[in-house]
């Protein structure tokens, strides 16, 4: 009976144990996926704000006072622009 006794207990201090540290381990992920969290929302602020960013160096008005002031370039004239459209494979003559 004492033997009995000894193995149910040992029995009982493992699973004891094996709870504890399966608890730990868990609250060890949940503060680990906190972390990844708080990562991926400062990584989505940033990266809307390079979408701004890349917008407002994109704008047209800011392109074309560039090309002027430092590129010297101009527009053309609307006579001297020509059109030309793409002929597909049976518009061949």
């Amino acid at each position: 009976m004492a033997k009995l006794n000894a193995v149910l207990l040992l029995i009982a201090i493992a699973c004891a144990l094996g709870t504890v540290t399966s608890q730990h381990h868990a609250r060890k992920l949940f503060v680990a996926l906190e972390k990844e969290r708080a990562n991926a929302k400062q990584l989505e602020i940033e990266f809307g704000q390079l979408q701004l960013e890349a917008s407002t160096w994109g704008m047209q008005g800011r392109v074309e006072k560039i090309a002027v002031s430092q590129l010297n370039m101009r527009a053309l004239a609307p006579n001297r622009v020509q059109v030309l459209t793409a002929q597909g494979p049976g518009d061949v003559k």
